[in-house]
């Protein structure tokens, strides 16, 4: 008696169909050949099974799901009694299936042995990627009525037999676009077909041919127990059988001439007479000027921005910089960055990890542009000047990076700017975490003292609470938000007390303090801040310092190669699962013993000073696409107070949220600001450009960059597309305000395209004439 295999447990809920294939495992583990599947669904039924003495197994199969019998093998049998869903018999490596009803679609999909047997329909790509061994009998699809569309593409090898039985009425059997691709194997076909393959013959058939039908349909109707039709389906006078061409037929083309396509083709009634008129008195030659290019050039300077550009948060033009100093212009390159960010030294050359030089396009020749560098050059950069005095007030809460950032470039834009400080100094984690080792004091203090040059009113040691922040912005004609994010998040596992606050922890010892820690320290977290928190520990004279994390650090790589240089051991995936005097538990059972156990797994925002109404389901400022407070106009915010980022990306936010301010208080209307489009880099030419040695690559002098910069995106006046026009059609134009053009001749430009593939900036693009 055949195992009975159900797909339902005893509640009558339907398994998994794990669950019923290891039932299948487990009955053929217990020497059973023959299986009765009630199916739910399940997929993959009847394969890839074998016995260790190799008797044929046997499958009768109700409601399958996808794949039945896919990868079925030599001896195995399977009859499934009405019909399949999708891919039945797929890559079927020797099985005999039997559909007594439909084949979904992909029927017998890359079926390379075995005979696929179905007692109606089969669906669309039915067939498609047959293919024969010669080692191994070649696969048979038998089909009694019609298959959908793309049948048979890409076919390699095998037999399909499609029977028409009462598909008399169809423009074709075989579906629409039918043996597309086909290269091998043969497909008999009884009834119409129609819109075949270029890549087929369809041929009557052969005396073999018709002894193979004649010796096969029998054993095929009776598989299906339909021997009832066998006189019917061996009448071969509706037959055909179908063969891919050979590659030298394939390669047999007849193309009309251009004047016969002309005559032809190209005239009323037409393909293109509903939107063409010609008037057959005009000829364009092979090589054009004007409106008969098939492409035309521009000089698009800027229309794109660089990789390093676009991935920079404060988006420092870079590229901008780096030309200047080509240019001899060294005052006025490091000044530049200053538009942009008040932190070229303290930021770009010290903390920041630098994103844009993960994105340059020189790490393709031998190594990115050295942007810290950059940045320290820019340190004793004098300030640009303010606009003059607009007569309005904006008020800025919190003196972090983020808020420091909107107050500069509201300054600049001529507004009176306060900054309210809860701290006795401002800088937020700059000053408060970030260790001196990374970024030295005096570095810091030189860049807070452009803000008080700049004429930046500090209101320090004063905490922003309801009551003031009403006061605050009854007096101010804006309002930013910009208090980041000091509560740390805490898990509440059991020992949770014992835990210290990285936060705090970094904030003390940046203060001058010298918080206690053991000999053995633990932290939970492998962030940026959890690396901070490794450093210190280490100062504060830890042994032996543990980061673990529950997924891969989130770290840059060059803050894990400083904790691993001091001993420091990182470990992932962890999850904890308790502390206690001995050190942290973890879920696994395992113990890693410490003294000190500190998290840095995140902070949150303290936004009790504002209306709960302004913040969403997680307790963030809800902004809209201008960093305005949605439920209040004329407040803003930005950096941690919406979303944790990085110190760029404050930065970033607070240029932007200052730029949208100005428009606010001048009565424009704002609209959120649109990342510019990055260059591609198969508009780069790299290959023009030397690569330098990378094993000995150091950076000398900074400025010596310019050099290496590809000027991504703008042009570097380099001149050779006008050098290297063929037909003279390119002109350099030196404009009224100093800066310059290159232009396009339309009458003598054939739009060959040399100036677009010479240009190593990318800069010339080619237009496609529709």
């Amino acid at each position: 008696m055949p195992a009975q295999i159900i797909g339902f447990d005893d509640n009558k809920r339907r398994i998994s169909t794990q669950q019923l294939l290891q039932k299948i495992y487990a009955a053929l583990e217990e020497g059973e050949t023959e299986f009765e599947v009630l199916s739910s669904g399940h997929h993959d039924v009847g394969g890839p099974l074998w016995t260790e003495d190799g008797s044929p197994l046997k499958f009768r199969v109700r409601n399958p799901g996808q794949r039945v019998g896919a990868f079925g093998l030599d001896g195995t049998e399977i009859l499934v009694e009405g019909s399949a869903p999708a891919d039945a018999g797929w890559l079927n490596a020797g099985a005999e299936l039997t559909i007594l009803g439909d084949g979904g679609d992909t029927t017998a999909h890359c079926a390379a042995s075995g005979k696929i047997y179905v007692a109606g329909r089969a669906g669309a790509r039915s067939g498609s990627l047959m293919k024969h061994d010669p080692a191994f009998d070649a696969p048979e699809f038998w089909v009694l009525k019609n298959t959908g569309s793309f049948s048979f593409e890409f076919m390699g090898g095998g037999i399909g037999v499609i029977c028409g039985l009462n598909c008399e009425d169809l423009p074709s059997v075989l579906g629409e676009r039918t043996c597309m691709g086909m290269v091998g194997g043969v497909i008999y076909v009884r009834g119409p077909v129609s819109r075949l393959s270029d890549d087929v013959w369809l041929l009557d058939l052969d005396d073999a041919d018709r002894r193979f039908l004649s010796e096969n349909m029998p054993v095929f109707l009776g598989k299906i127990r339909r021997p009832e039709l066998l006189d019917t389906l061996t009448e071969f006078s509706r037959w055909k059988k179908i063969v891919a061409k050979t590659y030298e037929e394939r390669r047999v083309h007849s193309r009309p001439t251009i004047h016969e396509f002309r005559l032809n083709k190209w005239v009323e009634g037409g393909i293109f007479g509903d939107v063409v008129h010609d008037d057959y008195d005009y000829v364009a030659g092979l090589v054009n000027t004007g409106e008969d290019r098939l492409k035309i050039p521009h000089w698009q300077d800027k229309r794109y921005a660089a990789p390093c550009e676009s991935s920079c948060p404060s988006a420092i033009p870079t590229q901008d910089r780096l030309n200047l100093l080509r240019q001899g212009k060294v005052k006025e390159a490091l000044e530049l960055v200053l538009q942009y960010s008040p932190f070229p030294g303290s930021v770009c050359g010290e903390v920041c990890p630098n994103l844009c030089m993960d994105a340059c396009t020189r790490q393709f020749l031998d190594h990115p542009v050295a942007m810290k560098e950059l940045g320290r050059l820019s340190l004793e950069a004098a300030s640009p000047a303010p606009k003059a005095a607009s007569g309005k007030k904006v008020a800025v809460i919190g003196g972090g990076p983020g808020g420091l950032s909107a107050a500069w470039q509201l300054r600049l834009r001529g507004h009176a700017v306060s900054v309210y400080e809860s701290d006795e100094e401002v800088g937020g984690k700059l000053r408060q975490v970030i260790p001196s080792e990374r970024l030295p004091a005096e570095v810091l203090q030189t860049e807070i003292g452009r803000f008080r040059a700049m004429g930046v009113n500090f209101r320090t040691g004063t905490k922003v609470d309801a009551p003031l922040f009403e006061q605050i912005r009854a007096e101010s004609d804006a309002v930013v938000l910009a208090t980041g994010a000091h509560n740390p998040v805490v898990i509440p596992f059991p020992g949770h007390e014992r835990l210290v606050k990285g936060l705090d922890f970094l904030k003390e010892i940046n203060a001058g303090g010298r918080p206690a820690v053991g000999e053995k320290v633990v932290v939970l977290g492998a962030g940026n801040a959890g690396m901070d928190v490794c450093l210190g520990a280490y100062a504060m004279g830890a042994k032996k310092v543990t980061s673990i994390d529950i997924q891969r650090p989130a770290a840059y790589k060059k803050e894990i190669d400083h904790v691993k240089a001091l001993g420091g051991e990182i470990l992932w995936p962890v999850f904890t699962d308790k502390v206690d005097e001995k050190g942290v538990h973890t879920k696994d059972g395992r113990l890693i013993e410490a003294d000190t156990v500190i998290i840095a797994i995140g902070e949150r925002p303290d936004l009790s000073y504002v209306p709960r109404e302004w913040l969403t389901d997680r307790g963030m400022v809800d902004v809209d696409g201008c960093f305005q407070v949605a439920r209040a106009a004329g407040v803003f915010a930005i950096g941690d107070s919406i979303q944790p980022g990085l110190l760029t990306h404050a930065i970033g936010a607070g240029r932007e949220a200052a730029e949208q301010i100005d428009v606010f208080l001048s009565g424009g209307e704002m609209s959120p600001k649109l990342k510019p489009e990055m260059i591609l880099q198969k508009c780069l030419g790299k290959e023009l450009f030397r690569p330098r040695n990378r094993g000995r690559f150091c950076v000398g002098d900074a400025k010596d960059e310019s050099s290496r910069c590809l000027s991504c995106g703008t042009c570097r006046d380099c001149s050779m597309c006008l050098e290297a026009c063929p037909e003279g059609a390119i002109r350099r134009l030196e404009l009224e305000n100093g800066k310059y053009e290159y232009v396009s001749d339309d009458h003598l430009c054939i739009g060959c395209g040399i100036c677009a593939g010479i240009c190593p900036c990318g800069v010339w693009g080619m237009e496609q004439v529709v």
